[in-house]
């Protein structure tokens, strides 16, 4: 809601698969995605969404209560995806997640010349 507050079009998914098919529908800007998914889960999930050559400069932030720890060589897989930052939910604010999405969309979008 918050980013439909900012004034973002959002397509929530409730699934991985869901996820996907919203991507393959209309690129999307940006993804926020949670690692805990029904179905597939998040890791799935961008392993599949980064097999897409059109898909692979756009901003992925992972926001999850799964600390970033639990997946053991983390910054070498989160590399590996691509992934531009990783929020850990108890320990970020909802104005961290905006603000740095923010800066991610602002930074996609050209430069007028």
């Amino acid at each position: 809601r918050a980013f439909a507050q900012d004034g973002h079009k959002v397509l929530p998914a409730a699934s991985a698969q869901m996820a996907v098919t919203l991507a393959d529908r209309q690129r999307p800007e940006l993804v926020v995605i949670e690692i805990q998914l029904a179905g597939h889960n998040g890791l799935e999930f961008l392993y599949e969404f980064r097999s897409y050559p059109d898909w692979q400069d756009v901003p992925v932030l992972v926001n999850s209560l799964v600390p970033p720890q639990e997946f053991g060589e983390s910054l070498m897989l989160w590399q590996q995806l691509n992934v531009s930052e990783y929020f850990y939910k108890p320990a970020t604010t909802l104005w961290q997640l905006l603000h740095s999405a923010e800066t991610y969309l602002r930074a996609a979008k050209p430069t007028p010349a």
